[in-house]
């Protein structure tokens, strides 16, 4: 054989050998169809607004057993009419369908987490928002774009089971871990609307807190919720039991000042899975405050972040935390590993992130876009 003749072979035998080929196939021309297991971040983009500096378009996966270390980039759905990427606006997964879900300003898209391609994608009237999916993973509450009503929707098809209106502004949703409530933002109103799965209608409402509720989280026995609203650098406290406002509480320290998006100082907030502290978000000084989640909520430190954040949410075993701007930061030290990046090496980051372990493809557990309590319910 000429030398001519073994080049190619040559040629494949480096690419295997560095790792060139695995690089070709999780770039943007194509899915890497092995089927992955272990721990996987979910990252949509663009998931800050529309801007395509955070990491493209896409659904990027990082592999967090290995230094969130990029995976690939599944090719998603969600365009404007005029044919750029929209915003994504929420992100859930459905366990026993084995499938993600990602809404924009004007779509709901289904994707198989074991091919990464688009089972159906529906244009929603009104459009959609941060949506929520139950714990049996059958159904979705998907809030129309900060509009008057939520959709109650099959997982399975994607059609409407039902309409729950009365609403100002619908926006982020939050199902209970219990499935018996789906707890309700209207982001023109100091209420929190609780909606009873049994017969998907409101039932009762928290409030009022002292402004319009932005982002919020709760305990996983559903007895507090955390929200932050309109104007205020800090949090409010409810009382899910009793319906009554429990606690204000401001941060000490930084002022407010104005912010790039949302409007609001702290767009943001996660409950560490063990329930013990808050983080919140802080736009203006670019940082994370933590808290004691015990009342009297002692402000314990401060972080600093990259770039504005919106959002933070945490892993399913409370190691890490995430916020929109993208470090990966070790909950216990308050430090930051690393940052994320996609496979151009850009920093990547969003609002719409969620942990799926996989085995073989299928998914076994999936965390929340919302930094929820985990702790056991008894």
């Amino acid at each position: 054989m000429k030398l001519t003749d073994k080049l190619p072979l040559l040629l494949t035998a480096i690419a295997v050998l560095f790792g060139i080929g695995k690089l070709s196939a999780q770039g943007t021309g194509g899915q890497n169809t092995k089927l992955l297991s272990g721990r996987y971040l979910f990252v949509a983009v663009p998931g800050i607004r529309d801007y395509m500096g955070y990491g493209g378009h896409g659904l990027l996966v990082f592999d967090m057993d290995h230094n969130h270390r990029f995976v690939k980039r599944i090719t998603t759905g969600g365009f404007h009419p005029d044919g750029k990427p929209s915003n994504v606006k929420g992100i859930a997964v459905s366990v026993p369908l084995n499938s993600i879900y990602i809404s924009t300003i004007e779509s709901l898209q289904r994707i198989d987490l074991g091919t990464g391609k688009i089972v159906w994608e529906k244009k929603i009237d009104g459009g959609c928002d941060r949506m929520s999916i139950s714990p049996d993973g059958k159904t979705m509450y998907l809030p129309s774009f900060e509009n008057s009503t939520w959709n109650v929707v099959d997982c399975k098809t994607g059609d409407i089971i039902t309409k729950i209106g009365g609403f100002k502004r619908s926006h982020n949703t939050l199902y209970g871990p219990s499935g018996k409530f789906v707890y309700l933002d209207d982001i023109g109103s100091p209420w929190l609307s609780v909606a009873d799965t049994k017969t998907n209608s409101v039932e009762t409402k928290i409030g009022p807190f002292g402004n319009f509720i932005r982002p919020f989280t709760i305990n996983s026995g559903e007895t507090r919720v955390y929200v932050t609203v309109d104007s205020l650098l800090g949090f409010e406290v409810g009382d899910l039991k009793t319906g009554k406002k429990l606690a204000h509480i401001v941060v000490e320290g930084w002022d407010t000042g104005p912010v790039r998006r949302h409007g609001d100082p702290s767009h943001g907030i996660g409950l560490t899975p063990d329930e013990k502290e808050l983080w919140l978000c802080d736009g203006h000084n670019m940082r994370l405050h933590v808290f004691s989640a015990t009342p009297p909520y002692q402000q314990l430190t401060t972080i600093p972040l990259q770039d504005m954040p919106g959002w933070v949410t945490f892993s399913i075993d409370g190691r890490y935390a995430y916020p929109s701007s993208g470090e990966v930061i070790d909950v216990k030290t308050r430090k930051v590993l690393s940052t994320l990046k996609d496979e151009f090496f850009n920093s990547a980051g969003s609002e719409k992130m969620v942990e799926v372990d996989l085995k073989n493809g299928r998914a076994v557990r999936a965390g929340d876009q919302f930094g929820i309590g985990r702790l056991p319910v008894h």
